[in-house]
């Protein structure tokens, strides 16, 4: 049975940045997040259509975040030591930037966004196949390709909506020896540290590792193996196999009892995280209300979605967000979903000149902070509570 706990309003697609002749047409939907109590998964009430979201013009491109291009050349480094694949997939491969650390000849990518597929596909050089994740497009790569020693997948698998049907796909393409390795955000994470902005039209279902080894194991599939990672302000990175007589590491026992003492099975958690996330809304309005009535410049740093969540749930617009800076072009000289808050490039603002900037990205914070050495003004975050840092 589902249970609905929070209601983040009507939320434009976070990555759709627009120009102002295409408000009109601006599609939004109903942001409600329910608990499933039978297998303890957190998911948005209603999906959004993938195709209206993954096209040939997504704009998010890896390679232009230099704390992620080293985080997936680290990872993959760390998986051709650890588990010596021979053939490897990429489900969800963005632009290359984790594929392009294995050869060619014994790689293939999955990439529905068009832009991405062809970039891959033809200056890349890796065999990708343009279409979304499914058992039919697994039955054709396992003809094709064979089977896998390693499938890997970064902030891609919580994209699907169904994801029996994408648990059983990787099994089906798994090797004996083979694992399955997939990265999303932890709801443990976001629910210690409040960042809602976590779930949104991109992100339809929130996992925890109780929820993962319930639908796992429905599919032939076990954990194994679960590291704890800080990336996108906590992620758990899950070593999933063919199901066998091998015990888990200890890492699985530590996680579900870790969640399972935080309350992650019990609806109540949520309903709690519900009322602090209308307490972070009230508590950012107050602040920015303030900034503006004392004569104050605000800006944001990093035109994300996790920006674009949290803007369109507390009402805040160009009244009192002035600009966001963003490092990618395909969002610069746009407006925001929603918000409609203009997107500029970094070098085009003079930074000294605000007094207040808002952690769109709060996630590198470190990163931010290290890069704008010459901004004296105060940091907005609203993770774990609000708070100028």
């Amino acid at each position: 049975m589902k249970k609905e706990f929070l209601d983040l309003g009507k939320q434009p697609l976070g990555n759709k940045f627009l120009s102002e002749e295409q408000f009109d047409t601006e599609f939004f939907y109903n942001l409600k997040v329910v608990f499933d109590e039978d297998t303890k998964l957190v998911s948005m009430k209603e999906f959004v259509k993938p195709e209206q979201i993954f096209d040939a013009e997504y704009p998010y491109w890896t390679s232009k975040s230099v704390p992620m291009i080293e985080h997936f050349k680290n990872t993959a480094e760390m998986l051709k030591e650890e588990f010596k694949p021979n053939k490897v997939l990429e489900i969800g491969s963005n632009d290359g930037t984790f594929i392009k650390n294995f050869s060619k000849e014994n790689s293939v990518c999955v990439e529905p966004c068009g832009n991405f597929a062809e970039y891959t596909n033809k200056e890349l050089k890796y065999k990708t196949y343009p279409e979304y994740w499914t058992t039919d497009l697994a039955k054709i790569i396992e003809e094709n390709h064979g089977k896998f020693d390693l499938i890997y997948s970064a902030n891609c698998i919580s994209h699907i909506n169904d994801l029996e049907d994408t648990f059983q796909a990787a099994a089906n393409l798994l090797t004996g020896r083979g694992v399955f390795v997939f990265e999303d955000p932890s709801c443990l994470s976001v629910l210690k540290r409040n960042s809602y902005d976590q779930i949104y039209d991109e992100h339809p279902h929130l996992f925890s590792v109780t929820s993962l080894d319930n639908l796992l194991n429905n599919h032939g599939l076990e954990l194994c193996r679960v590291d704890n990672l800080e990336v996108h302000g906590g992620s758990n990175r899950i070593f999933a196999r063919l199901i066998s007589d091998n015990p888990p590491e200890d890492s699985v026992i530590d996680n579900l009892k870790r969640e399972e003492e935080f309350g992650l099975n019990d609806f109540e958690t949520y309903v709690e995280f519900g009322k602090r996330v209308e307490k972070s809304k009230e508590d950012l309005l107050e602040i920015l209300h303030k900034a503006k009535s004392d004569g104050k410049k605000v800006m944001t740093i990093g035109a994300t979605c996790k920006s674009s969540i949290v803007f369109n749930y507390c009402g805040i617009d160009s009244s009192l967000m002035e600009c966001i800076t963003d490092t990618t072009p395909d969002k610069q000289n746009l407006l925001a979903p929603g918000s409609h808050i203009p997107v500029v490039d970094r070098k085009d603002i003079d930074i000294t000149k605000y007094d207040y900037a808002f952690l769109g990205a709060w996630n590198f914070i470190d990163y931010i902070r290290k890069n704008e050495k010459e901004f004296k003004g105060e940091y907005i975050t609203h993770v774990p509570e609000v708070r100028c840092v």
